[in-house]
């Protein structure tokens, strides 16, 4: 935009430029030459003064010679009669045709034009003065001229795109910093805002895109809230699960009845600190998967080994840091992992392997016959909320990641969220997974 701006500017002071430096060329060298007639009628005046006084030949020639003009060789007299007094630059045909005409008359000669001025003695005989005014005095000062106007239209056009670049300038860099404050916004920044500048229409422009941000974080705050508030619900019936489960007779029933209640009240726990945290600093969070793959499995085996699942682990001998909240990676973990016990007969088997790349859970069971329709929200095919799938996608997206669904080499589907996970630096060292409890052949 901004050079659009400049050459904008550029064309019109061109145009402008030339509109007036065409006719002012030609007007100087007009003026040149009419200064250049002028001198000559003023000395051919002086020669008509000196004949009123006395027209003899001898006074003739020493006036003549006494003359700027004279002297150069530029000025004649001619009377009847006689050779012309001084130095002629016309023929005798130029002479009568002024004399013809009784005004003065310019007339082509060699190197210049002759100027004509007729006039009348006392005694009544016709004489014309003759003033030569070569090529070089008509177009005297009009280069110097030519050069100055030149010179002053480029200032002017080099000026007025400086100027141009210098608003245009402010203009770019008001467009810049809104387009740059709007993806910021859109990336999570909901703290960024626009300082208002430019013309009346951009700084309108930031001051609205202030509100809207404003307007964006108060109602994301108040959905964390809503979350926080709704989480807080579910201390009430969990409490009384809590009650009924210790009122079990000890067994193995019992101790996982309990295990489930404290499981639950740790997760309840991290959704409200996660609902209360800003979307700033979730987006600053960092979880190891390979952590937290590790410690939902310790949940989810106790249940495939009631079901007879065979089940392993690959990978998971080194952290793998993503940029995600622990409690979102938890989400997509259990989702992963539940969808093989909710739609897969019990006694099959399933594998989950984990590396930098992501987390791919495969299955020996009937396979996904439609996977574009069951990433779908609210959408399943199998009598389930239809979100599960879901949120392994979105978590995957706020990675930089997907979620991919294919067949699975054990002969069922094989769901697998693709993280895009930054380079692993000096982090701590996390539980290795693999080699963990297994059931079943591997």
């Amino acid at each position: 935009m901004r050079w659009e701006l400049n050459r904008l500017a550029l064309a019109i002071t061109s145009m402008v430029a030339l509109a007036f430096l065409v006719p002012l060329t030609f007007a100087t060298r007009q003026i040149a030459h009419d200064r250049a007639i002028g001198d000559a009628r003023q000395q051919a005046a002086a020669m008509v003064a000196a004949l009123a006084v006395d027209a003899d030949p001898q006074l003739l020639t020493s006036a003549v010679a006494s003359t700027a003009a004279g002297e150069a060789g530029r000025l004649a007299v001619h009377l009847p009669g006689i050779a012309p007094v001084g130095a002629t630059h016309v023929t005798g045909a130029d002479v009568a045709s002024a004399n013809r005409y009784r005004r003065p008359v310019t007339a082509a000669a060699a190197g210049g034009i002759a100027y004509l001025q007729p006039s009348v003695l006392s005694d009544g005989r016709a004489v014309v003065i003759e003033v030569f005014v070569p090529d070089d005095e008509m177009t005297r000062g009009v280069w110097p001229a030519w050069l100055a106007l030149g010179g002053l239209a480029v200032v002017l056009v080099v000026g007025s795109v400086l100027v141009a670049d210098r608003l245009g300038a402010r203009l770019v860099r008001a467009t810049r910093e809104l387009a740059d404050s709007s993806r910021r916004l859109g990336a999570g920044e909901l703290a960024v805002r626009v300082r208002p500048s430019g013309p009346p229409e951009l700084r309108d422009a930031a001051l609205a895109f202030n509100a809207m941000a404003g307007d964006l974080r108060r109602l994301l705050d108040a959905e964390r809230e809503l979350a926080a508030d709704l989480s807080h619900r579910l201390r009430t019936p969990l409490t009384a699960l809590r009650l009924d489960a210790d009122t079990m007779p000890p067994g193995l029933i019992a101790d996982r009845m309990r295990q489930a209640c404290d499981m639950l009240d740790e997760e309840l726990e991290a959704i409200i600190a996660g609902a209360r945290l800003g979307v700033e600093a979730r987006g600053a969070q960092r979880s190891d998967l390979v952590e937290v793959l590790a410690e939902r499995l310790a949940f989810w085996s106790a249940l495939a080994e009631d079901q007879a699942r065979p089940w392993r682990v690959v990978g998971g001998d080194r952290p793998v840091a993503v940029a995600l909240p622990r409690s979102e990676l938890i989400l997509a973990v259990d989702a992963l992992l539940g969808n093989v016990f909710a739609h897969t007969p019990e006694g099959v088997a399933f594998r989950v392997t984990v590396s930098e790349a992501g987390l791919l859970v495969d299955d020996a069971g009937p396979g996904i016959s439609d996977p574009a329709n069951a990433v779908q929200r609210g959408v399943s095919g199998a009598g389930s909320s239809g979100l599960g799938l879901d949120i392994v996608r979105r978590v995957a997206e706020a990675a930089g990641g997907r979620l991919t669904i294919e067949r699975s080499p054990l002969g069922g589907a094989r769901i697998a969220m693709l993280l895009g996970v930054p380079e692993a630096g000096p982090a701590q060292q996390g539980p290795r997974v693999a080699g963990r409890r297994r059931r079943g052949p591997s």
